[in-house]
């Protein structure tokens, strides 16, 4: 992906010219004249501020200027993010148990080794049913071709998307209810729904289907009967 203006989108050859360390010219965009990516003079808690608040030029500036295929590493920085992504995930699922009294110190070995099946269970055939779903909708009510390229673009825009989930370690210095982690994961769906019209420049009434859509299958794959269908 080549960078973007984060005010309209329009592609930008050069964001800035440096003629010196630190000295810098920011370059303005051809489309709507205005300053093409502000956010590279701010500070990180400025940009994390405006993407907690869904701002969609935050969120050109990280996913087209800062995760560039030709200024990092993108493929390490995709699997670091599915790493990470999973983990957090799989923190969420023994937090779901641990407040429905599945997990406590009281457990035997064979019943720990058990939840630990379900938890990494849950993870890895909830995320394959989400993305499968998530591509499939894309596909159906984007009318977007899903290329390999593309594909990895929109995976690592979800991954980033879904930062919201890190809030899942505050509990482990705070107790919360099993309401909160739900609220989060309202969150991550908002957060997703505006990565994905940033990456394809859709209407907001669409993404949102595609990410409710590939969400609901996840948790119902994750919370049904389908799950204890296994054990037999």
């Amino acid at each position: 992906m080549e960078p973007r203006c984060v005010e309209c989108g329009f592609p930008i050859k050069t964001l800035f010219v440096q003629y010196s360390p630190g000295n810098i010219r920011l370059m303005r965009c051809e489309n709507c004249k205005a300053v093409a990516d502000e956010y590279i003079e701010c500070e990180f808690m400025i940009i994390l501020i405006d993407l907690i608040l869904h701002k969609t030029k935050a969120y050109r500036h990280l996913l087209f200027n800062v995760i560039n295929q030709h200024t990092v590493n993108f493929e390490g920085s995709l699997w670091k993010s599915i790493f990470a992504f999973l983990l957090l995930d799989a923190y969420r699922s023994l937090l779901l148990k641990r407040n429905e009294g599945e997990w406590g110190s009281s457990m035997s070995f064979s019943s720990i080794v058990w939840t630990f099946q379900e938890i990494v269970q849950d993870v890895f055939v909830g995320n394959f049913v989400f993305f499968c779903i998530f591509l499939l909708s894309m596909r159906l009510m984007l009318n977007t071709t899903i290329q390999i390229s593309r594909c990895k673009d929109i995976l690592l825009a979800v991954l980033v998307s879904s930062y919201f989930k890190i809030f899942l370690i505050a509990t482990m210095v705070w107790e919360f209810l099993s309401s909160v982690i739900f609220i989060i994961d309202l969150f991550v769906l908002s957060s997703n729904t505006v990565a994905l019209k940033v990456i394809t420049d859709s209407a907001m009434n669409r993404c949102i289907a595609v990410c409710f859509c590939a969400q609901a299958l996840k948790l119902l794959v994750t919370q049904v009967p389908a799950r204890r269908l296994l054990r037999f």
